[in-house]
């Protein structure tokens, strides 16, 4: 199978694309390993609900799936004969790499799918995308924030990995991290989000980061399934930090709205800073 082509990470403004149908499976068709991703979404033995639960596939996408700690987008797709597809989840295929699967159901019946070389509109929840690109966007805020305070306060610092999920947002650094910190993290995040930085989405390749001194950062290609000609998505929190990331963001730092940090925890050598918005 071709790789998806991932057309929110070009314009994250999009809320609908058309784009043409590869394949239609059903759940129970599903290699074990893809059955796994979406199991969480199906009650456990209801073989009914495997029967209605479909996969669709498209040439390109607007849904960000689930990964980068970031929650899929949810929505709809729609052919121009009115048969309709709910997205409940979408995540990236573990048997097929590059290939983006929409999880869901067919509105009609489960024997009315759509047809591959079919052009469907595809339609993402823009509610919930915005509230998640706030989320990511805040956490690479957050992360810069403490980066900046505490890299050369910190024994063995280092940032490790984030969720951005909204109810158990949070990143997590090497090193231990005193509670006493909070209040000053909490005015850095303040600052960066009132100063109204630009988040810009730039496409780099090896030498741009090491032309920054900023090799640290240098993603592995082999690890991610990518070509030598291929460059990294980055995102540049223009004035704080860049971070190679897939996920979709705010235009600025002001547009996160208030950051709180909720705590600082430690445990096994590392810290987690949790945060939230209201």
């Amino acid at each position: 199978m071709q790789r998806t082509y991932l057309a929110f990470q070009r314009n994250a403004h999009l809320h609908t694309l058309q784009a043409a149908v590869t394949a239609v499976r059903s759940y129970a068709s599903l290699e074990e390993s893809n059955k796994a991703l979406f199991k969480a979404a199906l009650s456990e033995g209801d073989a009914e609900a495997e029967e209605r639960h479909h996969v669709v596939v498209a040439e390109q996408t607007i849904f960000h799936p689930q990964g980068g700690g970031q929650p899929s987008d949810v929505g709809s797709m729609e052919s121009g004969g009115g048969v309709k597809f709910s997205v409940s989840a979408v995540r990236m295929s573990a048997a097929s790499e590059g290939e983006v699967l929409h999880f869901g159901q067919f509105l009609q019946n489960k024997d009315t799918v759509f047809q591959p070389g079919e052009t469907v509109t595809q339609a993402i929840d823009a509610e919930k995308r915005l509230l998640y690109s706030r989320y990511h966007t805040a956490g690479h805020v957050l992360g810069a924030a403490v980066r900046r305070l505490l890299e050369s306060e910190v024994a063995g610092f280092d940032e490790l990995k984030a969720s951005h999920f909204p109810a158990t947002a949070a990143c997590e650094f090497a090193g231990l991290i005193d509670g006493e910190w909070k209040e000053a993290i909490q005015q850095r995040v303040d600052e960066y989000v009132a100063k109204d930085m630009p988040v810009q989405i730039e496409w780099w390749d090896e030498a741009d980061f090491r032309a920054r001194g900023l090799e640290r950062l240098i993603p592995d290609r082999k690890a991610m399934g990518m070509t030598n000609d291929e460059k990294f998505r980055v995102v540049d929190i223009v004035g704080a930090e860049v971070y190679p990331c897939g996920g979709t963001h705010v235009d600025s730092t002001k547009l996160c709205g208030q950051t709180n940090v909720r705590k600082i925890s430690r445990a096994k050598g590392n810290s987690r800073v949790s945060y939230v918005l209201p």
